[in-house]
């Protein structure tokens, strides 16, 4: 071993932390009725999960009674948002602060066109900790904002978060299938894989990944989806500034593809 990298057990106090870091509540018009705050925190942790991200279609409605349930029962729920740029490419801004996602959602809110209309693209529900329906999204959640993947980008860094380019590995909404690459000024954190590509195939099976650190989430719209694929992190914290050390490789935080084996 490496004796510049700290083992799990030494004074660092590194540890595994399992995460599902891509998960929709019923605030995304594509997800099932049954993913509210409640439901997915208590599934999130009957999985065995560490932390997880809430990151729904280009609002973060509902971060808050996730965030709050989660501190009551012990499981790390991070704020996010699942932004979708005028390319139609998808990108998780993941923050450590409800402020910052918020901040995010107003940036996001400022440049996303079009009204819902719940019958055909589908509710829109932000709904408090008791399962409690408190009101509907008017706007669009589901269509393509008018800001360009640097516009994305450059402000979740101002703001403070991550950005990983959602589900590469899908030609719909990825960044690879949309673009046919991945822009070289694109200052990305990482990049996702879904369920279709073990982590350790990424970057035998995907081109352009070579140079990006990846993860694997659920995307979860319907609970028995949350923890259908996780990442495992050695961390000494479930933060966002661990998980950031995480994916540079940084100070012995890493990603493995299963306790023991590194990514």
């Amino acid at each position: 071993m490496n004796p510049q990298k700290p083992t799990l057990n030494e004074e660092n106090s590194l540890r595994y932390f399992s995460a599902d870091l891509h998960i929709h509540t019923c605030l995304s018009p594509c997800s099932d009725w049954e993913m509210s705050p409640k439901k997915i925190v208590a599934k999130s942790i009957d999985k065995k999960l560490d932390i997880i991200a809430i990151c729904d279609h280009n609002s973060a409605e509902n971060v808050q009674a996730a965030l709050g349930l989660g501190e009551k029962l012990g499981l790390c729920v991070l704020p996010g948002m699942e932004i979708c740029s005028r390319e139609e490419v998808h990108i998780l801004g993941i923050f450590g602060a409800v402020e910052q996602a918020l901040a995010m959602q107003e940036f996001v809110y400022a440049h996303l066109p079009g009204e819902n209309q719940a019958e055909l693209f589908g509710y829109q529900v932000i709904v408090n900790e008791k399962d409690e329906v408190r009101g509907e999204v008017s706007r669009l959640l589901i269509g393509a904002s008018r800001l360009s993947l640097q516009d994305i980008v450059v402000k979740i860094h101002k703001l403070g978060g991550l950005s990983i380019a959602s589900h590469v590995d899908r030609p719909s909404f990825g960044i690879i299938g949309q673009l046919g690459f991945i822009p070289t000024d694109l200052a990305l954190d990482g990049l996702e894989v879904s369920y279709r590509v073990p982590l350790n195939e990424v970057r035998k099976k995907i081109p352009g990944v070579i140079n990006f650190p990846c993860i694997s989430s659920s995307d979860a719209h319907f609970p028995d989806d949350i923890g259908k694929v996780k990442t495992v992190f050695v961390l000494a914290a479930p933060t966002i500034e661990e998980i950031r050390l995480a994916l540079n490789g940084q100070q012995g935080r890493r990603i493995e593809t299963q306790p023991g084996i590194e990514y």
